[in-house]
């Protein structure tokens, strides 16, 4: 008994803290690093030796003419290219247009899908299945042939979507809808062009959503629906706190993809003629291509201006996940 005592007495004395490990430190073994060189070279020269060439060609004046092999050497006018977007009215025009489409893109992208993969979690496993690959089909639809579809159905005097709007009650959406050309005005070439967007990219979203539904544990859910919550409070309260890292992640793919979205702009607007319609990707191109003599500088120029905004998306985004411990 009385050892007993004593071995409580001694369990309760308080323990000396652990000194300092002075043991040498360990040397990290070479190889994994070594294993992962050849896909670190392999990225450099796929991703920054452009990237490099695009600030190169930015600082210089480069045309069609310093391609030519007796053609002279691009001459040094450092950053003359970009005050001359910054005082161009015209660039802030198209960066203008360049944000407001976007966000709408991206804004209409997020919640359509999120709504469509939370209907599609409700639903049964069979049919929810038969629904994601129907509109991953559309999702995979190359951008060529969605955006054909869409000029086809918005064209004047037989596009399907005219000769609706001509058949409705003029008290109810006017009339004149059948001669009515979508691709002339910023407004209507911008909402054709956002719904083919939105066709598009909202599958991504949803499947996405869903397979991050079938994670969040079911009894959450029966919990707040005991505590008297609601759809809205539940998704507020559970779903959205549990897929904020997914979330987060949609949103910066979104806005990289729409911020670089050229292919279905100059379908809908069949060439450069419509200065008015201009994005940033469309004015790179025009500068660097179409132009009379291309500009190769300025199109680079314009391209760096674009990569910066999407580096700042995404290191806001990186930012975010370090601050809540998403990454390691």
């Amino acid at each position: 008994m009385a050892q007993t005592a004593e071995a409580v007495r001694a369990e309760d004395r308080p323990r000396p803290e652990p000194g300092p490990d002075r043991s040498p430190p360990r040397r990290r073994k070479p190889t994994p690093y070594l294993l992962i060189a050849p896909t670190l070279l392999l990225l450099a020269v796929v991703l920054l030796w452009p990237v490099g060439q695009m600030v190169w060609n930015s600082l210089h004046a480069y045309s069609t003419r310093h391609l030519l092999p007796a053609g002279p050497a691009p001459g040094w006018n450092g950053f003359a290219h970009y005050t001359h977007l910054l005082s161009d009215p015209f660039f802030w025009h198209v960066l203008r247009n360049t944000v407001a489409v976007c966000a709408l893109m991206v804004g209409i992208t997020m919640v359509l899908g999120t709504l469509v993969g939370l209907l599609l979690h409700k639903l049964p496993k069979w049919f929810s299945t038969i629904v994601a690959v129907g509109m991953m089909l559309a999702w995979a639809t190359p951008a060529i042939s969605a955006s054909l579809i869409f000029r086809w159905l918005f064209l004047p005097e037989r596009g399907l979507a005219n000769v609706l709007l001509d058949g409705m009650p003029d008290w109810l959406v006017g009339s004149g809808w059948l001669d009515y050309s979508w691709f002339l005005e910023p407004l209507s070439l911008f909402t054709v062009l956002i719904l083919v967007i939105v066709w598009q990219s909202f599958p991504f979203v949803a499947v996405s959503v869903l397979a991050g539904l079938k994670s969040v544990p079911g009894e959450l859910y029966e919990a707040a629906r005991v505590d008297g919550a609601g759809a809205w409070r539940s998704f507020w309260s559970i779903t959205f706190p549990m897929l904020r890292p997914l979330f987060s992640l949609l949103l910066v793919l979104q806005i990289i993809w729409d911020l670089r979205v050229f292919t279905q702009l100059y379908i809908l607007a069949n060439g450069f003629q419509n200065t008015s319609v201009y994005l940033l990707s469309y004015y790179i191109y025009q500068q660097g291509f179409s132009a009379s003599p291309p500009n190769y500088g300025m199109g680079s120029a314009i391209a760096v201006v674009m990569t910066a905004m999407i580096l700042a998306v995404s290191a806001y985004y990186l930012r975010i996940m370090i601050r809540q411990g998403e990454t390691r």
